[in-house]
């Protein structure tokens, strides 16, 4: 049987997931990475993405949508993010929505010209269009976990 640690999602509404993880894979900002028990202490800040995890005696992998936040890993591994969702809880239509409007939004204004404070203000809605692909993305997992979940190897 395969090493565990203790590992907890927490978010600032509450703890999000607390158990027994084998292997624990997230979105950083240089890409995924994997965390495994024993592994170097890490403090890492998190993109938004998909996070997967495997639980303790699992051979499957269980999904989250993420939305920024941080690693810490030590002897245990602790995700702290704004915001956290099972496939099963995701509202596709109402990411859907948020994407086209927020597509809508950077169509009407042009860059040419751009100020600082616009250039932040594009900056928000592409980070709310990234989170609104995520959530599609993670939300396509809860048909995959209804037929039994995918297998990593």
């Amino acid at each position: 049987m395969a090493k565990t640690f203790p590992f907890k999602i927490i978010t600032p509404e509450k703890c999000f997931y607390s158990g027994e993880a084998e292997i624990v894979i997230a979105r950083t900002l240089t890409g995924d990475e994997g965390y495994m028990a024993g592994h170097a202490w890490a403090c890492k800040l998190l993109d938004t993405g998909e996070l997967w995890f495997r639980e303790a005696g699992s051979k499957e992998f269980r999904y989250a949508a993420i939305s920024s936040g941080f690693i810490d890993v030590r002897e245990d591994a602790l995700i702290f993010t704004d915001t956290a969702e099972w496939p099963g809880e995701i509202d596709v239509s109402r990411a859907e929505k948020q994407q086209q409007l927020e597509q809508e939004w950077l169509d009407s204004h042009p860059i040419d010209k751009i100020s600082p404070e616009l250039a932040l203000e594009i900056q928000v809605h592409k980070q709310s269009i990234n989170r609104a692909l995520n959530r599609k993305k993670v939300a396509g997992r809860k048909a995959e976990e209804s037929g039994g979940g995918r297998q990593r190897h």
